[in-house]
């Protein structure tokens, strides 16, 4: 079977949060994010995510939609949907852009799905039909921190945190972690998030300070191109050292855990699109290397993704995965939104990603660059 693929599109939209989100490398008040659309012959249309983070991968709203209408779409219009290898070996020989290529890769895979009329996570690995949802939690005050966590707890059933951390001095990050675990005491799991906002040396002195804690992962606590004081710092962490900012492609996987950089991978679709994280999730197995599905701060269509690949092998749904930060946004482009309940997001039935965007909202939305 061929489908050719006719057009690409990259839409910048922008819809605000209601409740920001505040971290070491930056934070984020409003999701400007992309669109991406590839269209078949048939008319069907595969639809992605693209989340800039400027702080984090160098992208903006305006530089992928530059990229993928400018340089990647050229190249790959005309091939066949089908041709994922090809549609690789293509875009990469543009270095970077990472959320740019990794949604292009995304929505063909939901064309793939809808044009084959099956679910994406089936054309995966069809491993099973929900995950467990971990909820990042941004800077704050110890007790606002814990409300809220505690509303979280509560609504949706979630016993899975991610404590952003690496506030000079790391006092309060540790307090913060404290009043969650005096407040929850067992009944919720804890990992932390530094976003390389710390040194090595606050890095281990927070860590032991920390030790009671029974933290799951400590993610990026300093920078890994601090090679010796990075390396120096897992060699001696009691719990699994992650990288997450560090490993945008499968070759810095390699890197970061050959080095002694990491013991552990967090894999974001929307860095690494379905194709390149199949890379990394069967590196990283062969290796006994843990993973989990992080969050980009995604949109529900982005979410969805994360849920379609994570639910689709089993080494990713070991861990809760971080599929609710899109609740903080103030609507989205959804027809029907997700759900979280008893902890839990479940797929849906639909062929591709599952789901149908709004084409109001999207018009309401959109802005032009």
């Amino acid at each position: 079977m061929t489908m050719k693929i006719t057009r690409v599109e990259a839409i910048p939209y922008a819809i605000p949060y209601t409740t920001p989100l505040k971290f070491a490398s930056g934070a984020v008040h409003v999701a400007e994010h992309i669109l991406v659309r590839v269209h078949g012959e048939d008319g069907l249309i595969g639809e992605a995510e693209a989340p800039p983070r400027p702080f984090t991968y160098g992208e903006t709203q305006a530089s992928i939609k530059a990229v993928i209408e400018g340089i990647f779409a050229p190249q790959i219009i005309g091939l066949s949907i089908f041709e994922r290898e090809k549609v690789q070996a293509r875009i990469n020989r543009t270095v970077g852009n990472p959320c740019a290529k990794g949604a292009l890769d995304i929505a063909l895979w939901d064309l793939a799905g809808k044009v084959l009329n099956m679910p994406a996570s089936a054309l995966l690995g069809g491993y099973t039909d929900r995950l467990r949802v971990s909820h990042m939690l941004g800077f704050d005050e110890p007790q606002k921190m814990v409300d809220l966590a505690q509303e979280f707890y509560e609504t949706y059933g979630i016993r899975t945190f991610k404590v952003k951390v690496g506030r000079n001095p790391f006092q309060l990050d540790v307090a913060v972690c404290r009043a969650l675990r005096a407040h929850f005491g067992d009944k919720i799991d804890l990992y932390i998030d530094g976003n390389r906002g710390w040194s090595a040396s606050d890095s281990a002195r927070a860590l032991r300070a920390m030790e009671d804690l029974d933290l799951l992962f400590a993610e990026e606590l300093n920078p890994a191109d601090e090679v010796m004081g990075r390396r120096w710092l897992v060699g001696q962490s009691k719990i699994p050292f992650c990288a997450d900012e560090s490993v945008s492609r499968p070759a810095e996987v390699v890197r970061e855990l050959l080095d002694g950089s990491a013991t552990a991978i967090s894999i974001k679709t929307a860095r690494t699109g379905f194709t390149q994280s199949q890379r990394v999730l069967f590196l990283s197995e062969s290796l006994g290397v843990e993973t989990y599905i992080a969050n980009q701060i995604d949109g529900q269509l982005g979410t969805m993704a994360s849920l379609v690949f994570g639910s689709a092998y089993r080494a990713t749904s070991l861990h809760a995965a971080e599929l609710s930060n899109y609740l903080d946004m103030s609507d989205d482009l959804l027809t029907e939104p997700l759900q979280i309940a008893n902890g839990e997001m479940v797929l849906r039935n639909g062929p591709g990603l599952g789901v149908t965007l709004d084409e109001e909202k999207i018009s309401r939305y959109r802005i032009d660059l």
